[in-house]
């Protein structure tokens, strides 16, 4: 019997929690004999705690329930596979239709490219006519000298050794380094090609002009002082009110040298103060417009402490809340800090130059903070393109063969040609699939009724960097057969795209992109801009 009683408690001791066992004790008696009662009692007690086990949903013990490994709550913990695609993916969008467009040619060293050209025969209007025996009139000739200096554009990157390390097994870090390099200094050129501004400045802004209401906005009664910044491209492209305009920009190079250029802003225009009856009041306010300004940033509040509170793309804003933004109007430099001399003049700004005989327009001020759109004609046209494709062919005899715009100006357009009478001649196509028709129109072309030999059709395009409210036309080709012009525009570069990789000077592979280069246009009248255009 103590043989048998013994097993038992060697197998329950296997299967049975602690708090069994140490039941058995009481099972012998004080003369170390086997208890039947005892036996028979405990032995009750353990086939009810089974019972009781097997009526529960997990009949395992907690303790021999727990899981040894389980699926780890994050995908960087724990004995977890992570599933990471090899190969950096690169979501950023590369648009330079411009700088894939314009031909590149290789110059002759110099420090600028410079070249002559006949712009005019006979510009007295001399007759021809000649009597017998007798020689004619003698014409004048017009000549121009044209030059464009070159200037270097490049963009550093480095990789220090830690991230090459790392690296290894999923991407080549250098090279990735060498592509972004290039695909940045091409975005940047891009943006230089339409609106460099290296030569000449905007100047001072005029000070804007006034007109408070007691209604329209949540204005308080006080006395109110606006300041006005007009803006080139670059100052356009990037300001914001949340993280301001620049002016004087300093930038720390690579090798710790400085380089100090303006940031695309104008000298800030004289305050001018108004009163305002609150507590709904707001201000009007407008500026002469500047040519060459893609944006205006206006600071306005308490006399002294102005503040950014919108950038418009046309001359006015109106006014009808306190300023949102947080830098003063005080920070900014008394000074023309529109140009940078360390870049070319772009097409926007070569047309705009004095004596480029470009066809130059400013959309009308006309209602503060709302402007002038562009007109329609009734008929199918838009007023100011065809004022702009009359004049270029009464002039020069050409036309311009793409209209390049914002996305803005691309609906706008759309519209204004939709908005033909009922006598307008105008074909739409529809296309359909299986009795499905798609919604929605957009002009990708313009008529030119101003042209030799027929009308001529323009391309219209979306670029990525032209702002709202500017139009600009350009010509791939002059109409002239023996012009000596091959490309009316042209890169010509003394050195092409070209990467550096510097010697180690730290635990970083170091490397540049660079070209050195300029912008040419042989003929600067074959050009149209139009600007400061509302939206509408």
């Amino acid at each position: 019997m103590n043989a048998i009683v013994k097993a038992r408690e060697i197998q329950f001791s296997e299967v049975l929690p602690h708090e069994l066992q140490k039941n058995w004790a009481p099972i012998y008696n004080q003369m170390g004999m086997i208890d039947r009662q005892a036996v028979a009692a405990e032995v009750t007690n353990f086939l009810e705690a089974v019972r009781k086990s097997q009526s529960q949903t997990d009949f395992m013990p907690d303790f021999l329930a727990k899981s040894t490994f389980q699926q780890a709550g994050s995908a960087t913990s724990g004995l977890t596979y992570y599933d990471l695609e090899l190969g950096a993916k690169f979501l950023y969008p590369v648009l330079t239709p411009l700088r894939n467009e314009i031909p590149r040619v290789s110059g002759k060293g110099g420090i600028q490219a410079a070249w002559r050209a006949v712009t005019g025969v006979n510009t007295s209007g001399l007759r021809i006519g000649v009597s017998a025996g007798n020689r004619g009139g003698v014409q004048a000739v017009s000549t121009q000298d044209y030059l464009a200096t070159y200037r270097g554009i490049g963009l550093e990157t480095n990789v220090d050794f830690e991230a090459e390390y790392a690296g290894r097994g999923f991407d080549d870090i250098r090279a990735i380094a060498a592509k972004t390099g290039l695909e940045a200094t091409m975005i940047g050129e891009e943006i230089l090609i339409l609106g460099g501004l290296g030569s000449y400045g905007l100047g001072t802004t005029p000070t804007p002009s006034l007109a408070a209401a007691t209604t329209g906005g949540s204005l308080a009664t006080a006395t109110y002082s606006v300041i006005c910044v007009a803006l080139s491209l670059d100052g356009f492209i990037n300001g914001s009110v949340a993280g301001g305009v620049q002016a004087s920009i300093t930038r720390t190079n690579a090798d710790g040298s400085t380089d100090t250029f303006g940031g695309g802003a104008a000298q800030k225009s004289t305050n001018a103060t108004v009163a305002v009856t609150g507590p709904n009041g707001s201000v009007s306010a407008t500026v002469t417009a500047v040519q060459g300004a893609c944006g205006y940033a206006w600071f306005w509040g308490a006399a002294g402490s102005e503040v950014l509170g919108a950038i418009t793309s046309i001359n006015s804003v109106s006014i009808t809340a306190a300023a949102t933004g947080t830098q003063t109007a005080a920070s900014m430099p008394s000074a023309d800090w529109s140009k940078n001399a360390l870049v070319f003049d772009g097409l926007i700004y070569q047309a705009l130059a004095s004596g480029s005989n470009a066809y130059v327009a400013l959309q009308p001020t006309g209602t503060a903070g709302v402007g002038t759109p562009l007109t329609a004609d009734g008929a199918g046209g838009v007023v100011e393109i065809d004022a702009a494709l009359q004049d270029r062919w009464d002039r020069f005899r050409l036309s311009p063969d793409t209209i390049w715009v914002n996305s803005q100006e691309a609906s706008s357009l759309s519209k204004k040609i939709l908005q033909g009478n009922s006598n307008a001649a105008q074909r739409f196509v529809f296309q359909s699939e299986r009795d499905n028709i798609g919604g929605g129109i957009m002009v990708r072309t313009y008529l030119n009724k101003f042209s030799m030999g027929g009308a001529k059709t323009l391309d219209i395009r979306i670029h990525p960097n032209l702002p709202p409210g500017t139009i600009l036309m350009t010509s791939r080709s002059l109409p002239y057969p023996v012009s000596g012009v091959n490309n009316i525009i042209q890169m010509r570069y003394r050195q092409d795209y070209y990467q550096i990789e510097w010697p180690l000077r730290t635990r970083k592979y170091e490397s540049g992109v660079y070209a050195d280069e300029v912008l040419q246009h042989y003929f600067p009248p074959s050009m149209c801009v139009i600007s400061n255009i509302a939206n509408g």
